[in-house]
């Protein structure tokens, strides 16, 4: 009777266990929903808020994590790809000729990698990944209207951080939530536009405010390049291979419109033909006269060591090693100034194909004309123009909203690919 009683009881605790674990993950789920969606809406404004947010969300994400689902994403291009990439990173640390200090804080920019395939597996599951795009967007508006402010209303005491209009992070960061923005609503626009035109009307404004603050307020010369990019891409989306010609057509006479009217725009565009003109010839201590220099040192590095790079966290040695007496301090750095050069001074020829493949893979996750894919692409191109000239994937604010972009909209195109989401939309 003994024998049977503890048997009765191990039965009953290994079925109670499984209902157990399925309660505290039904609890937690949501919780980590939300936390992404609060880590989207701080994303604009505050790194220590969002640094904060990550760690509570990884606390309430962890224990809802299916083992089976990780591993299918894990050996998925989207989701294995930024951790192999991540994996050279650290093992790059082993021929490294630096201390030990500078090859871990070398690792740290990969990061943010190991996330993507965790943001999968959430979003995968939850289907509540539009918050986080909702929550984005009215951050991002609230953003707009106070840089508004900051322009129009010259007797504040505050006119941002660094710039006027910026009130905080950076111009480049700014720009970049703005585009990425109005590239989004103007495709939402496109899809209302025949059903509820005065919606997708008062869309298309709220993108030109977007736009009109880059290009009269503050701007990026690297968002100006993403945003030609990104022009034909939306009309090639709505329309096919016309859109595309329509797209360049009303680009070009807006691009007009916006030179002819805007000083500060004429100023930023002329200022960086005249330093590269002059690079060489005169002091390269100007914002391209040593993103050039860079560039230029960065290539000799390579060819050092072409197939797998000098280690992570070499960087700044390297530059160090090639500075001579007199030479302007700005020239010892640890950054490039773009993302693949970055990767192959440390990582060669080998993290540079792990970095193009990881994009590529996350180009093809969006080639669906779903909004969500949409909204997707446009982070990976944004991402993709922008490391030609930045380190945008190192970067603290670009590089999350890179991992959070492919994670929350990759999980929304993925959603709808499971049998339990397809078994919910018959029903």
């Amino acid at each position: 009777m003994i024998a049977s009683t503890s048997a009765m009881s191990a039965h009953h605790l290994e079925a109670s266990a499984p209902k157990a674990n399925s309660g505290a993950r039904g609890r937690l789920a949501p919780i980590a929903d939300g936390l992404v969606t609060a880590l989207a809406i701080s994303l604009p404004w505050s790194t220590s808020a969002t640094s904060i947010l990550i760690v509570i969300w990884l606390f309430a994400l962890v224990p809802t994590i299916d083992i089976a689902a990780l591993r299918r994403e894990v050996l998925s291009p989207a989701g294995g790809l930024p951790l192999l990439l991540w994996a050279l990173g650290a093992i790059g640390m082993s021929w490294a000729d630096v201390s030990w200090s500078e090859r871990i804080s070398g690792l740290s920019g990969f990061h943010k990698l190991l996330i993507v395939p965790l943001l999968l597996v959430q979003f995968r599951r939850s289907g509540q990944a539009k918050w986080a795009l909702v929550g984005f967007l009215i951050s991002a508006v609230v953003l707009l209207a106070v840089s508004w402010i900051l322009v129009l209303t010259p007797d504040l005491p505050w006119r941002g951080r660094f710039n006027q209009g910026v009130p905080v992070k950076d111009y480049i960061f700014q720009s970049a939530i703005f585009a990425a923005c109005a590239f989004g609503l103007l495709a939402v626009a496109g899809e209302l536009w025949r059903s509820r035109t005065r919606l997708a009307l008062v869309l298309v404004l709220a993108a030109a405010a977007f736009v009109a603050n880059i290009m009269y307020v503050v701007t990026a010369r690297t968002t100006l390049v993403v945003m030609a990019v990104l022009l034909p891409l939306l009309g090639l989306r709505q329309y096919g291979w016309k859109g595309v010609l329509g797209a360049l057509l009303m680009g070009s006479a807006l691009a007009g419109v916006l030179w002819a009217s805007s000083p500060y725009l004429r100023w930023r565009v002329s200022l960086a033909i005249e330093q590269v003109q002059t690079f060489g010839n005169t002091d390269v201590n100007t914002p391209v006269g040593l993103r050039l220099e860079y560039w230029k040192r960065s290539a000799a590095f390579i060819a050092e060591a072409p197939i797998v790079g000098h280690g992570t966290g070499t960087i700044q040695k390297l530059f160090q090693r090639e500075m001579t007496p007199g030479s302007i301090s700005e020239l010892r750095t640890d950054n490039p100034h773009s993302q693949i050069l970055t990767v192959m001074i440390q990582l060669g020829l080998l993290g540079a194909l792990a970095l193009v493949a990881m994009w590529v893979a996350h180009v093809a996750l969006f080639c669906s004309r779903t909004l969500a894919a949409w909204f997707g692409l446009v982070v990976v191109v944004q991402n993709v123009v922008g490391s030609i000239f930045n380190s945008y994937l190192f970067d603290f604010s670009q590089g999350w909203l890179y991992v959070i972009g492919v994670g929350v909209c990759g999980g929304i195109v993925l959603h709808g690919t499971t049998p339990a989401a397809n078994a919910e939309g018959k029903a």
